[in-house]
């Protein structure tokens, strides 16, 4: 298990970060956070670290992590 994962509940984002995730990937949902956390955790979510992020792809979309904070930076469609 990565150290994503293992920290999951220290997942947070910003004011700014929750707006730029909900119109980047066109989501309507009260909780960004939940909903990323929800699609980090799928069994077919690929996980990497690259630098100083960790991204997960999922669905169609890419979620990117800070590796020391755990912040949700943005998330975009591919």
């Amino acid at each position: 298990m990565n150290s994503l994962l293992e920290n999951i509940d220290k997942l947070h984002t910003t004011e700014m970060g929750i707006e730029r995730i909900k119109r980047n990937l066109q989501i309507e949902t009260d909780d960004v956070v939940q909903w990323c956390k929800v699609q980090i955790m799928d069994k077919n979510a690929v996980i990497e670290r690259i630098g100083k992020n960790w991204y997960a792809t999922i669905n169609h979309c890419k979620i990117t992590v800070n590796a020391h904070s755990y912040t949700i930076i943005t998330a975009h469609k591919m």
